[in-house]
C-alpha cells in the first residue's frame, strides 16, 4: 500500500489516499509504503532547515485482517525534518471503510481524562510561550516532592514530557495537584475562569523564589476607570489591572470593534447625572482607557451570554473577525490613558487561537497555535496534532454563518445556509518588541537535574514495560509458592485460601524453554536442589477457591514451559502458577518428596489462636484417605507447639465467596467419609479455648473466619469538613444501625448515641450524598456503604442537640429575625412537627426574640437574591417550605401598613447598583428589600424623607443616592416631585416584585455569614484547585 502526500498536507479535507489495484497476498504482509515530497516548515521547537531529499516509509503490519484493536499507530519516521507516524482505523473511524491519518509525531500531545479538552487547549497554549515554561522549570522543587501533592512538579512534570517526549501525555498528575477527584475532570469547566485560578495558585507559588513577579511581567496590563465632568473640575480616577480581557463578540464585527465599544465613552446627564463632590449632581462622561498593555495579551472572547428575553445562557456564534497583527496604537493612541508610555509600540502578533466546537452546554475545545510565530500553524486537538494553514487557523474559526453550493446550479434556488458552531473563544498576542524574550530558547539547563533524573527513570521504566508487553506473546511468567510464602502471608495479608499470586516469586521465561531447564532457575533462586523440587499445578474450584490439584507428571516436566502453561490453563493466560513442594529433612536440609499414591491427600493447616485474634499457617502434612483425624492429633500439637495430649478442635476451610462456609470435622471418622481431598485447608484450636467465656469476641474458627469477611474500615468524616478523615474505626459489615451509632458515639465520647446522623458518600461526587440516613433507615454497615454498583469506606456523621428519632418527626427551619429598632439580624432555628403552620412558627419565634412592643405582630418573607418573592399566610403548612435556597425573613408589621387607607399603596424598595463593565448595563441587587407604604399625591421628596429616617442614613451619604422606578429590572430616574404612586399598579403587593422602588448606591455593608444561601444558583461549577 503506498500513500502518496503531496505538500502542503491538508489533513482534515481534501486529504488523498491513492491505493494502486494490485490484489493482497492472503497473508496480508502487503507493507505500506509512504513516499513524501519534502515541505520547508518549522517544527515545534526549530529553526527552519533546508529542503531534504525525498524519503521513503514502509510499515509492515502483519495479520492485518485479524487486527482487533479501534487504532493503531506506525513507528515514528522523518520526512522532510519533521516526525510523523501513520494512523489508521482498520475497521473504520465512524465509518464502514479503513480510516487513515497522517499525524505530526514530534509536537506535544495531551491525553483526555474525559471532559478536560478544555484545559488540554489551555495548556498547550501556556506550554508554547516558552518564556512561561523557563519560568515553570525554574520554581523551586525537590526530589521528595510528589507531583500529584505538588503543583510546580506536576507542571514540571508535565511540560518536560510534552518536550522531550514522543508519546501522548497524561495529565492526572496535574489535575491531582489541584485537588481535583476524578468528578472534576468529568465537568467541562469554564476555560477563562481555570487560566484565571491557575495563574493566581502559580502567582502564589512563584512568591519568595527566582520566578516570582513572571506571571505579572507576561499577563499583567493596567487601565483607568475615568468619570470626567463637563461644567465643573473634576475628575475621578482608579488604576485597575487585569490579566485578560473579555470582549464583546455580539454586535461587533472584530476585534478592533470591540476595543472601540470597551473604550466608548457613557454619558451621565439628565436622571443618570453623576453626584460629584463639592458639586453636586453634574453631567458627565465615563469610560476606560488604558495605561499599558502586558507582552502577553489573553482576550477572552464573550461567546457565552445570558439571555434575558430567554432567561437562559445562550453562546454566541455570530461571525467575529481577528487579525493577524493586532495595533493597539492605531488612530493616534485612541485606547491609551494621558499617562500610558507612548515610546512602547503596542503592535501584536498572534500566537494562538483556542476554539470552542458545539453549544452552551458542553462542547469540544482545541487549539491552533504557532510555537515559533512562523506562517506555520499547528492544531493541537487532545492527541492529535496537524499542521494547518492561516486559512484554516483564522478565517475558518471566525464563526458566522457557511453557505452550502447549490446543488442545481442552472436553477434559481436559495442557498443553504447553516451557523458553524466552531469558533474562537481566545486569542493570545504576543508584543512584536517583546517576543524575542518570549519565544526564547528552553533546553535541558532550565530543567532541575532531580527532575531529568525522575522523569528520565519514568521513561525508562516505561520503555521496559513496552518491551514486555511487545514481546509478551514470546514469553511465560511462572508463579512459584511454596512455604515460606504461605507463612509470611496467611494471618496477615490473607486469611482464606492459601496465598496471594500477586506476591510470590515470579519468573519471565521464554516459552520453548524446557521445563526442567527452568528447575534450574528455581534451584538457584530458593536453594533447593533439582532432584528435590516437586511441583503442583494449582485449580480453580467450583466454590470459587484457589488449591493445589496435583503434582506434575514426569511426561508434562518434560514439556516446554509454554505447552505447559496451555495444557495447566484452559482460559487463556500468559501465567503458570505452581506450588513447589520442598521436603525437609532432620537437619532442616531438604530432601527427596515422598513417592504420592492416589491413597495420599496433601492437607494444608492453619491454627487459630482465640485470645490473640490469630491465624497463622503452620505447615502441611499427607494422609492416607482411609486414615482418620484422630491418628495425627500428635502431629498438629507438635506443629502448634502443644502438649502432645492437648485436645484440639478441627475445621475445614471450605469457601468464603458470597459467603464463608467452616464447618468441623469428625474426627473418628477417615478423611474419605469427611470428603476430603488434595489441596484441602484444615483450622484446628484448642478445645479449651471455646469455653473461655466473655473474654473472647470469637471463640471458635467459624466465628473469627466470618468476622474477617466481613470487617470494614470506615473512615468518618465531620459533615462539616467533608474533605478530612476525623478518624476510622473496624467494623463488621454485618453491623446493624444501632451497632454503627454506638461504636462512634463511642469514639466521640457522647452518651447518646440515638444523637448521631450518618450521611453517605457519593463515590463519584467524592461528596456527602444530600439525604442524611434515616434512623434505623437501613439494616446493616454494609447498605450504608454501597453506591450504586461501587462501595465506600467513608460515611459523614454530625452530633446533633436532640435525638435524631425526635428530629425526624419535626421540621427544622433557620429563619433570620430583623429586629423592628435596633439594627441587627438574629438566626434562629426553629423545630416544630411537620403538621405544624407559619403561625406556629411565629408563635414559637416570639417567645424567643426581643420585640419592640409586646403586642407587635409578625410575619415571614421568603427572601432571595435580595427581593421579597412571598409573604407565607400564617396558615399555611411548614412542612413544604424550603429553606435551603432562599432566607425565610421574619419580621415586625409596622403600624402603617396595618391601617392602609383606600388609596394607599404598599410598595417593595430594593437596594440596588449598576455593574457597567464593559459599558454593559446590568441591576445588581444587594441588602436587605423592605416594603412601605406610599400615599396618593405623595411625592418622592417626601418618600425620600420616610426611607431616610427608617434606613438611618447620614445626610452626606444619603445625598448621593439615586431613586427609580423599575420593572423588568429597567430603572427609570425619579425626579423629588415626581408623584412616586402613579409608577405602580394596584395588584397583590406580595406578587408584584418585578416592579419596585430601587434605591441606587455603592454597597459598602458588610456581607453576613447568613446570606450564603443566596448564591447556591450558579450557571456552572465553578472552577477550584485546593493545593
Amino acid at each position: 500500500m503506498t500513500v502518496m502526500m503531496p505538500a502542503p498536507i491538508d489533513q482534515q479535507e481534501d486529504e488523498e489516499v491513492l491505493v494502486p489495484h494490485t490484489d493482497l497476498p492472503e497473508n496480508n504482509h502487503q507493507p505500506m509504503e509512504v513516499v513524501a515530497q519534502p515541505e520547508t516548515a518549522n517544527t515545534v521547537e526549530s529553526q527552519p532547515v533546508e529542503d531534504p531529499p525525498s524519503s521513503r516509509f514502509t510499515w509492515r503490519i502483519d495479520n492485518f485482517s485479524r487486527l482487533n484493536t479501534k487504532k493503531l499507530y506506525s513507528d515514528i519516521f522523518v520526512v522532510g525534518g519533521y516526525k510523523w507516524r501513520v494512523l489508521i482505523f482498520p475497521k473504520g473511524n465512524n465509518v464502514d471503510y479503513l480510516s487513515m491519518y497522517l499525524d505530526v509525531a514530534d509536537s506535544a500531545r495531551l491525553k483526555n481524562q474525559g471532559a478536560t479538552c478544555y484545559m488540554n487547549s489551555l495548556l498547550q497554549t501556556l506550554y508554547h510561550i516558552p518564556y512561561f515554561r523557563k519560568a515553570v522549570y525554574h520554581m523551586p522543587t525537590t526530589e521528595n516532592d510528589m507531583p500529584s501533592g505538588s503543583i510546580p512538579l506536576a507542571l514540571q512534570s508535565l511540560f518536560y514530557k510534552l518536550q522531550y517526549s514522543d508519546t501522548s501525555v497524561a495529565t492526572k498528575e496535574l489535575t491531582k495537584s489541584f485537588g481535583w477527584d476524578t468528578y472534576d475532570s468529568f465537568m467541562q469547566h469554564d476555560v477563562q475562569e481555570l487560566n484565571r485560578v491557575l495563574c493566581e495558585k502559580l502567582e502564589d507559588k512563584m512568591k519568595g523564589t527566582v520566578v516570582e513577579g513572571t506571571i505579572q511581567k507576561l499577563f499583567e496590563g493596567h487601565h483607568m476607570n475615568y468619570i470626567e465632568c463637563i461644567n465643573v473640575d473634576y475628575k475621578s480616577t482608579r488604576k485597575e489591572s487585569f490579566y485578560d480581557l473579555q470582549l464583546d463578540v455580539k454586535g461587533c464585527r472584530d476585534v478592533y470593534a470591540s476595543f472601540d465599544k470597551y473604550v466608548e465613552v457613557e454619558s451621565l446627564e439628565g436622571d443618570n447625572k453623576y453626584h460629584a463632590e463639592q458639586y453636586g449632581l453634574q453631567d458627565a462622561k465615563k469610560g476606560v482607557l488604558f495605561i499599558d498593555f502586558p507582552p502577553v495579551l489573553q482576550l477572552q472572547l464573550k461567546r457565552f451570554e445570558y439571555d434575558f428575553m430567554r432567561d437562559t445562557m445562550v453562546k454566541i456564534n455570530d461571525r467575529y473577525e481577528f487579525p493577524l497583527q493586532l495595533d493597539l496604537d492605531r488612530d493616534d493612541g485612541k485606547y491609551l490613558s494621558p499617562d500610558a508610555d507612548r515610546t512602547v509600540r503596542n503592535l501584536y502578533t498572534l500566537h494562538s487561537v483556542l476554539v470552542h466546537s458545539g453549544g452552551v452546554h458542553g462542547g469540544h475545545y482545541y487549539a491552533f497555535i504557532r510555537p515559533t510565530l512562523s506562517e506555520q500553524w499547528y492544531k493541537f486537538d487532545d492527541e492529535r496534532v496537524t499542521k494547518e494553514d492561516n486559512k484554516r487557523a483564522l478565517e475558518e474559526q471566525y464563526g458566522g454563518e457557511e453557505e452550502l453550493p447549490q446543488a442545481n446550479p442552472g436553477f434559481n434556488n436559495t442557498p443553504f445556509k447553516f451557523t458553524k458552531y466552531s469558533n474562537a473563544y481566545m486569542l493570545v498576542y504576543i508584543r512584536e518588541s517583546d517576543k524575542d524574550k518570549i519565544i526564547c530558547n528552553v533546553d535541558e539547563k532550565d530543567i532541575a537535574a532531580h527532575l531529568r533524573e525522575r522523569l528520565k527513570k519514568e521513561q525508562e521504566e516505561k520503555e521496559h514495560k513496552k518491551k514486555e508487553k511487545a514481546e509478551a506473546h514470546l514469553y511465560t511468567i511462572i508463579k512459584v509458592a511454596h512455604d515460606e510464602d504461605l507463612k509470611r502471608q496467611i494471618g496477615k495479608d490473607i486469611y482464606f485460601d492459601l496465598v496471594d499470586h500477586d506476591k510470590v516469586r515470579s519468573f519471565r521465561v521464554q516459552k520453548q524453554t524446557t521445563f526442567n531447564l527452568f528447575k534450574d532457575e528455581v534451584a538457584k533462586e530458593f536453594n533447593v536442589p533439582v532432584q528435590f523440587q516437586r511441583y503442583w499445578i494449582w485449580a480453580k474450584r467450583q466454590n470459587h477457591t484457589y488449591r493445589p490439584n496435583r503434582p506434575l507428571t514426569p511426561a508434562e516436566e518434560a514439556q516446554s514451559v509454554g505447552q505447559l502453561r496451555e495444557v495447566s490453563n484452559k482460559v487463556h493466560n500468559a501465567e503458570l502458577k505452581l506450588f513447589l513442594e520442598v521436603e525437609m529433612g532432620m537437619d532442616s536440609c531438604p530432601i527427596a518428596p515422598p513417592e504420592k499414591t492416589k491413597d495420599d491427600i496433601l492437607l494444608f493447616f492453619k491454627l487459630y489462636d482465640p485470645e490473640k485474634e490469630e491465624l497463622r499457617y503452620v505447615g502441611r502434612i499427607f494422609v492416607k484417605c482411609t486414615g482418620k483425624p484422630l491418628e495425627i492429633l500428635s502431629r498438629l500439637n507438635e506443629m502448634a507447639g502443644y502438649d502432645p495430649e492437648e485436645d484440639i478442635a478441627l475445621y475445614e476451610e471450605i469457601k468464603f465467596e458470597p459467603n464463608v462456609m467452616c464447618e468441623p470435622i469428625d474426627k473418628k471418622v477417615t478423611f474419605r467419609t469427611s470428603q476430603l481431598e488434595d489441596g484441602d485447608i484444615i483450622c484446628f484450636q484448642k478445645a479449651s479455648s471455646m469455653d473461655s467465656g466473655e473474654n473472647v469476641r470469637y471463640p471458635d474458627v467459624p466465628s473469627y473466619l466470618e468476622y474477617v469477611h466481613n470487617r470494614q474500615v470506615v473512615h468518618f468524616r465531620s459533615l462539616d469538613r467533608p474533605k478530612e478523615d476525623d478518624f476510622f474505626l473496624e467494623m463488621s459489615r454485618l453491623f446493624t444501625y444501632d451497632d454503627v451509632v454506638e461504636r462512634v458515639a463511642q469514639q466521640l465520647g457522647l452518651d447518646d448515641p440515638s444523637k448521631i446522623r450518618l450521611t453517605p458518600h457519593n463515590c463519584y461526587s467524592q461528596q456527602p450524598k444530600p439525604q442524611p440516613i434515616k434512623y434505623r433507615g437501613v439494616e446493616h454497615l454494609s447498605d450504608m456503604l454501597v453506591h450504586y454498583n461501587q462501595t465506600s469506606d467513608i460515611l459523614y456523621y454530625e452530633v446533633l442537640d436532640i435525638p435524631l428519632p425526635e428530629l425526624q418527626g419535626l421540621k427544622t427551619l433557620k429563619v433570620a429575625f430583623h429586629h423592628a429598632i435596633k439594627d441587627e439580624v438574629v438566626i434562629h432555628t426553629i423545630r416544630l412537627p411537620k403538621q405544624s403552620t407559619v403561625g406556629d412558627v411565629l408563635d414559637d419565634l416570639k417567645t424567643k426574640v426581643e420585640l419592640s412592643d409586646p403586642e407587635a405582630e409578625l410575619r415571614l418573607l421568603e427572601v432571595f437574591y435580595h427581593k421579597i418573592y412571598k409573604v407565607f399566610p400564617p396558615n399555611e403548612k411548614i412542612e413544604n417550605i424550603n429553606d435551603q435556597y432562599w432566607t425565610l425573613r421574619a419580621e415586625e408589621i409596622p403600624e402603617e401598613e396595618k391601617n392602609l387607607g383606600s388609596h394607599d399603596r404598599l410598595i417593595h424598595v430594593y437596594h440596588f447598583t449598576k455593574d457597567t463593565a464593559q459599558n454593559q448595563m446590568q441591576i445588581q441587587n444587594f441588602g436587605e428589600p423592605f416594603f412601605l407604604v406610599i400615599h396618593e399625591g405623595e411625592t418622592l421628596a417626601e418618600i425620600k424623607v420616610r426611607i431616610q429616617k427608617k434606613l438611618q442614613v447620614p445626610d452626606d451619604e444619603f445625598g448621593k443616592w439615586k431613586f427609580a422606578f423599575l420593572s423588568l429590572g429597567r430603572p427609570e430616574y425619579l425626579q423629588d416631585s415626581d408623584i412616586v404612586s402613579s409608577r405602580f399598579q394596584r395588584r397583590d403587593v406580595y406578587g408584584a416584585w418585578e416592579q419596585y422602588l430601587g434605591l441606587e448606591h455603592t454597597d459598602n455593608a458588610p456581607k453576613r455569614s447568613y446570606a450564603v444561601n443566596q448564591n447556591r444558583h450558579t450557571f456552572e461549577k465553578p472552577v477550584k484547585i485546593y493545593n
